[in-house]
């Protein structure tokens, strides 16, 4: 279970790098939540069409096999981690003089 182990390093290590880290704490602003819920459909609707063509395939030891929209569920841990990371970087170096 490689991949995850790597989505759930990577999905906590952006949480504290978030709460911690830049203490931004996006995780507990409402607005952060909102895009969150509009970004979550369209990485939905990507997994699915890349893992339902067979675009991107994963091995079944490297992952739980626990699927949504027939993808991975380590998939929406990573994009969730990703899409955090890169919004609190955005809000922090939005926040330099």
């Amino acid at each position: 279970m490689s991949y995850t182990i790597t989505a759930t390093t990577f999905l906590i290590a952006s949480a504290l790098f978030d709460l911690f880290g830049t203490k931004i704490g996006l995780l507990r602003r409402r607005a952060f939540w909102s895009s969150y819920a509009i970004i979550l459909p369209f990485q939905l609707l990507t997994n699915w069409w890349l893992t339902s063509r067979n675009i991107v395939m994963y091995r079944s030891g490297a992952i739980t096999g626990l699927r949504i929209a027939s993808a991975p569920v380590e998939d929406l841990l990573f994009g969730f981690a990703l899409v955090l990371s890169v919004l609190t970087l955005w809000v922090r170096v939005g926040k330099r003089p």
